[in-house]
């Protein structure tokens, strides 16, 4: 009974022009009024009507008053039920949409912040897709709900219809409205899986000098002037001179010049990917990285806000 219920429902939607008015884009805040709340009997409230009917034949047939009073407050509190339904989403606001960041194919967490109006609405539930969650807004206060958006290709992706209901209080009657907000959210690109690492400048005198380090580099001859405690005396033993223990290191290369032009052997796409796992290289070392594209030119920086940056841009490219 209850899937029945649900495919005319869907079929109403689709058919009906009064319950299809709001699948346009709406900008926020979204409020919910009695011209687009929508209410259908459960199959629980099909079959308790039912109950009532033949609860009203028997009391009507046996001259029963007493039947036909509890027929009644039963038939009032059916009525009754559908709508504390209505109210239940009557008033309510969709006032904002935040979310966070998320790579292709990986599900972005969207936070909807509803709004009460002036009385309070118990047991709203939230759809997106097949995700549901249910709560509860005071009267004037605000409450954020949280779901995961699936994502599959990087650039802007448009926020699916959402689907607010509720059976409040008896489940007799299902409201339902929808909201279509206008907004979309950016998916960065998903990084490719391995690859080289990126193409650097001829290392000069200055990527190349050494600092002190703190582990043992190499053992080099002893030369006027090195401290005794680092003599190798063990291995000096084997040898006809001194050695000494090198804690000089290499300085490591401090910043990678990330340029989509070095990459002209490659598609768009791949061109894309190959830049974002670089960025997330860089970033997981905390190397500062500048990156030049055909419509942008990100300086050097580093840290979460310059690689968000960076794949926002890579993000909007075409």
């Amino acid at each position: 009974m209850q899937e029945a219920l649900g495919r005319f429902r869907r079929w109403a939607e689709r058919r009906l022009p009064a319950l299809t008015r709001y699948r346009r884009l709406e900008p926020l805040p979204i409020l919910l009024h009695r011209r687009r709340i929508y209410i259908a009997p459960t199959g629980f409230g099909v079959a308790f009507t039912v109950l009532l009917l033949v609860m009203l034949t028997g009391a009507l047939n046996y001259n029963n008053n007493a039947a036909l009073m509890l027929t009644c407050l039963l038939g009032a509190m059916t009525s009754a039920s559908m709508l504390v339904a209505f109210r239940s989403l009557n008033g309510l606001r969709l006032t904002g949409v935040r979310h966070g960041h998320a790579i292709a194919g990986e599900p972005m967490v969207l936070q909807l912040v509803f709004t009460g109006g002036d009385h309070a609405h118990a047991s709203i539930h939230v759809a997106m897709g097949e995700q549901a969650e249910a709560f509860a807004v005071a009267a004037h206060r605000e409450v954020i709900v949280s779901l995961n958006l699936p994502t599959e290709h990087r650039g802007w992706q448009p926020l699916p219809r959402i689907k607010l209901w509720s059976n409040w209080p008896l489940g007799l009657f299902h409201a339902w409205s929808w909201t279509h907000p206008d907004h979309a959210v950016l998916v960065w690109p998903r990084p490719e899986i391995g690859g080289p690492p990126p193409v650097l400048p001829t290392q000069d005198g200055r990527q190349q000098r050494r600092h002190q380090g703190d582990d043992i580099a190499a053992l080099r001859a002893y030369r006027a002037g090195d401290p005794q405690r680092h003599i190798a005396w063990k291995h000096s033993a084997h040898h006809e001179s001194l050695l000494v223990k090198d804690f000089e290191q290499p300085e490591a290369q401090e910043e990678w010049r990330l340029d989509w032009r070095q990459l002209s052997q490659l598609v768009p796409e791949m061109r894309i990917a190959r830049l974002a796992r670089w960025l997330g290289e860089a970033e997981a070392v905390g190397r500062p990285t500048s990156l030049w594209l055909p419509n942008e030119d990100i300086g050097l920086g580093h840290g979460r806000s310059h690689y968000a940056h960076c794949m926002d841009a890579l993000a909007r490219l075409p």
